[in-house]
């Protein structure tokens, strides 16, 4: 006998070892012979990362996919694995060698560092997987994969150093993402954008040699408004201390204000008035002439947009900063640099970056500074110079104009710094040119997007496509195959090695000072004394990129990849389509070929699942303090509630607004079926091998049989069109109101009547649905269901099989007139609650029905049904009539109107005055959220968030003033 409730606590853990015990969810397990295969990748949480409410979504609806393929026969895998998720790592090993007062990492060295973080992995690494099978995720576990494992190294080597001789990765100097806290690039989706309070200063850049031209300001309709010769071209930045670096001012070709002086110099109003420099003005599309003053400085080695500019007009890039974001303290002298500058300047050749990014511009007094320290010093001499633009304060002083302003600032994700712009020596893969075939895979639709309208983010991303920085300056990852010689000429091969091989044939193959070098070097070989290695690792995303085949065995010829490659379908969050996504489609359709050689996707399908917010439609985050952790709900209220609650929200493009009230609404409907399970057992219910669904004779069970079958195609077809909260809402449907409310108690009568065969076929028709229930609830809610399939074989028996691996419900029986008598029961029974909920009809009181306008038909089944509608709807007399009775109220079913007399059940004035109260308290609110939703400013400037909820509470109000008329206007008819 089932336990009289269900303890999550108890049966989860017991359940996952049953998993664990019969390697249930290894590689094909349960698979037909000769199955198809399905498969698919997890996406590869962190090693440092622990379970939050996005992994839980994500993994979830994977699950749900997963379990019921297997149960359909086919050859599954879910390939587990992790990120070695470079700068998160190494960030954590750092701290925890700080906190311990360990020597630090550069003190260390590369090699014992490297050995700590592998320790540290081996101790505390991958909790999170732990914690996904809390959650039940039914990953072929045995096949975890890391992304520095030594078969996903190699796959690592073999794509750089193809990629590298196809001359699709190259070496080059970029403005990238720089960190200062981590001193390496990093990505941009390591970066968070921030609205930040700064500042805005207006500067004036004088004229070269004392030039002047008349300003002129004009209106929409060409009059002048203000006019005044000036002798310097006004610019506005929010970051002073990159002025130094400044190449040319920019303004745009339309502007007529600026006209006279294009092509003309101006003078940077910073550093020793002796060495001041003088930089072009320019015309380029890039300024807004609406905004500011409408002339813009171009600082190309410190902004990404101004780095544009520049590569356009063959403007030089001077980098100001070091790897920490001090002004950079090395190189000549200040007046020697800006001496040069000058010159490149005024002749307009400009020689090579690498040489321009030698010059340090920044003067002496400013060298080794802060950024920020070197801002304020600057916006010092600049105002004491008398070069500020001024504006009048309230007494008509001349003050320097700075506008207090609303900024967005870059900050590392982890590092939590302000991120700089910076241009390094960089790894670069031509990205344009792997995008180009998956592009056309899912124009051509061999890769569908699932909803579709993230085909248009992707296109957007991949058409504007930039080249790739791979490179990362840190020491845990994958370091980058490349050894230098020594006269810098790059070697890429798999090994040292193989480099070094390389390295001796070139040198003695050309003629040169470096020939009889190594040759002096080879006579008394000392290992590194010929090549050195480069120091950078790459970017985590380049090993995740072939995630799809590399954890299959790739390079190798695995039977795993032969069989599992193509996977199905990727199943990933939007904020990462371009990131993971689109470089698998890159990388996979790059070096995986099919059977005559033809590129093919890394999946066909890609499920793009939107964000966990809180109940108020807020992202989650630890500033707002709402973040919700999916352990704890499981310790709450069970892994099988959250499962369902995330499934049945997960509308295609809509965002889960998850509220733990909903979370113990679904641990409900968990109760709901456990205790319907023990009510059958109590009423002698179990599996009857004999009984076949067709040879039902009851009008109840062929209703029930028909509604399973009916249930099990629209979660089926739910499932294959990834909709998964239609597949759930069925579910639900189905077991709450069709088989606990109707059926089950529609049947109390049958179990405790006199007719033996028909409380048979009963028993063995509940056992028949309850093990379809299980079996299409348990992708959903794998826990409870597996823990009732077991308990309920029988006494004694064992089931053949484990329900993971039990054959999903095929639709098949069905008796639409059995249905249809049913459901018209059903909805007579459900229409007259109604009416007494309504017209608050006290419980106990029994009404007459009077039945108006019935056909024979309806008369057949009001006859058949006669106890249990006087049962279920509390009638004490069913009547026939021409005409309804005065002072009833009406329920419309078929052809036919069934009358509840209500005078004698209701105080009718009482009634009509609680209604009408509440009616007028509904509208009030009404009028007021309408108020607030028509008020434009409102709509505008309220968080999104916000006027969702209020939309939202406007449309629950319209239907309980919608219910409270119609509740009225009944009570207007029975008076």
């Amino acid at each position: 006998m089932l336990d009289k409730t269900y303890d999550s606590a108890a049966v989860e853990p017991r359940i996952a070892k049953l998993w664990d015990d019969n390697n249930a969810f290894r590689a094909g397990a349960g698979a037909k012979d000769g199955a198809d295969p399905f498969c698919i990748v997890i996406p590869p949480p962190n090693v440092t990362g622990s379970l939050h409410m996005g992994h839980a979504l994500n993994n979830t609806l994977q699950d749900i996919l997963v379990r019921f393929e297997r149960m359909r026969g086919k050859d599954v895998l879910w390939q587990p694995g992790m990120d070695h998720a470079g700068i998160a790592t190494q960030m954590v090993v750092e701290r925890q060698l700080m906190e311990r007062q360990l020597p630090g990492r550069r003190a260390m060295g590369r090699e014992a560092f490297v050995d700590k973080v592998w320790e540290w992995k081996s101790e505390s690494g991958g909790l999170i997987f732990n914690q996904l099978k809390r959650l039940g995720a039914s990953c072929d576990w045995s096949r975890e994969r890391f992304t520095m494992d030594e078969g996903l190294s190699k796959a690592v080597l073999e794509v750089f150093v193809t990629l590298y001789k196809e001359g699709l990765i190259y070496r080059g100097k970029r403005l990238v993402n720089w960190d200062p806290q981590f001193e390496t690039a990093i990505s941009d989706i390591e970066v968070e954008n921030r609205e930040t309070d700064g500042h805005m200063w207006h500067f004036k850049y004088p004229l070269a040699g004392g030039e002047t031209y008349t300003y002129v300001e004009k209106d929409e309709d060409g009059n002048v408004t203000f006019q005044e010769e000036r002798n310097y071209i006004s610019i506005a930045t929010t970051r002073p201390e990159t002025m130094l670096g400044d190449g040319a001012v920019a303004v745009h070709p339309s502007d007529t204000r600026y006209q006279p002086i294009i092509g003309k110099f101006c003078e940077i109003p910073v550093g020793p008035k002796e060495h001041r420099r003088l930089i072009p003005i320019i015309a380029d599309e890039y300024p807004d002439p609406t905004f500011g003053s409408g002339a813009v400085k171009i600082t190309g080695a410190h902004d990404f947009n101004d780095y544009q500019v520049a590569k356009r007009n063959n403007i030089p890039l001077y980098r100001l900063m070091d790897t920490q974001a001090q002004m950079r303290a090395d190189g000549e002298p200040y007046a020697v640099c800006a001496a040069q500058a000058l010159d490149i300047a005024k002749s307009g050749a400009l020689p090579g970056e690498a040489e321009v990014d030698d010059i340090n511009l920044v003067p002496e007094d400013y060298r080794g500074l802060d950024r920020y320290e070197a801002r304020k010093r600057i916006v010092a001499a600049i105002n004491a110079e008398g070069l500020a633009v001024t504006v009048k304060d309230a007494e008509g002083n001349d003050m320097p104009y700075v506008e207090n302003k609303k900024i967005m600032q870059p900050f590392g994700d982890r590092s939590n710094v302000v991120i700089e712009p910076m241009l390094t020596d960089q790894w670069f893969v031509d990205a344009k040119t792997l995008a180009e075939p998956a592009i056309a895979s899912v124009r051509e639709g061999r890769t569908n997007f699932v909803p579709k309208n993230w085909e248009k983010t992707y296109y957007e991303w991949m058409e504007n496509i930039q080249p790739w920085c791979v490179s990362r300056q840190l020491w845990w990852g994958h370091q980058i195959p490349a050894w230098y010689g020594p006269d810098g000429q790059v070697f890429v091969e798999k090994s040292e090695e193989e480099a070094l091989d390389a390295a001796i044939q070139h040198y003695l193959a050309h003629e040169g000072p470096w020939k009889a070098w190594v040759q002096e070097k080879l006579e008394n070989f000392q290992p590194g004394e010929i090549i050195t290695r480069d120091e950078d690792v790459l970017d985590t995303w380049f090993s995740s990129a072939l995630w799809p085949f590399s954890t299959l065995g790739w390079p190798d010829k695995t039977p795993e990849l032969a069989k599992y490659y193509q996977t199905d379908v990727l199943v990933t969050g939007f904020d990462i389509i371009f990131f993971w996504v689109a470089r698998m489609m890159m990388m996979g359709l790059h070096f995986m070929q099919d059977e005559d050689g033809k590129p093919f996707e890394p999946f066909h399908t890609v499920y793009v699942h939107a964000l966990v917010r809180d109940k108020n439609g807020q992202k989650m985050s630890k500033s707002k303090g709402n973040v919700i952790n999916p352990l704890d709900l499981i310790d709450e209220y069970g892994a099988d509630a959250l499962r369902f609650t995330l499934a049945i929200m997960a509308a295609q493009g809509r965002d889960v607004k998850l509220d733990p009230a909903r979370i113990a609404g679904y641990r409900n409907f968990g109760t709901k079926l456990w205790n319907a399970t023990r009510f059958a057992e109590m009423n002698g219910v179990a599996a009857d091998p004999a009984f076949v669904p067709e040879a039902a004779s009851l009008t109840i069970n062929q209703w029930i049989l028909t509604e399973l079958s009916r249930t099990s195609a629209e979660v089926t077809e739910a499932l294959e069109t990834y909709r998964f909260n239609e597949a759930a809402g069925s579910l639900y449907r189905f077991v709450w109101n069709q088989f606990c409310d109707w059926y089950l108690e529609l049947l109390k009568p049958v179990f405790s009547g006199e007719d033996e065969a028909a409380k048979k076929e009963a028993q063995a028709c509940v056992a028949y649905v309850l093990n379809a229930v299980y079996r299409l609830l348990h992708p959903f809610m794998p826990f409870m269901t597996e823990e009732l399939w077991a308990a309920t074989a029988g006494e004694g028996v064992a089931r053949e099989t484990l329900l993971c691996h039990s054959a999903w419900p095929a639709p098949g029986f069905a008796n639409v007139h059995a249905a249809d008598e049913i459901n018209w029961l059903i909805d007579l029974v459900s229409g007259i609650r109604s009416v007494r909920s309504e017209m608050n009809v006290p419980p106990a009181a029994m009404a007459p029905l009077v039945v108006t306008g019935a056909n024979a038909l309806t008369a057949e089944r009001i006859a058949r049904h006669d106890a249990a509608i006087r049962r279920l709807a509390r009638v004490e007399s069913i009547d026939v009539a021409e005409a309804a009775p005065r002072g009833s109220a009406q329920v419309v079913v078929g052809e036919a109107s069934f009358c509840l007399p209500l005078g004698n059940l209701v105080d009718l004035k009482a009634e009509s005055a609680r209604l009408s109260k509440a009616l007028d308290k509904v509208e009030a609110e009404r009028q007021r959220i309408l108020g607030k939703l028509s008020n434009e400013k409102f709509v505008a400037n309220a968080k999104p968030e916000v006027v969702e909820a209020e939309r939202e509470r406007l449309a629950e109000l319209d239907t309980q003033a919608a219910s409270l008329r119609l509740a009225l206007s009944r009570l207007a008819e029975a008076g």
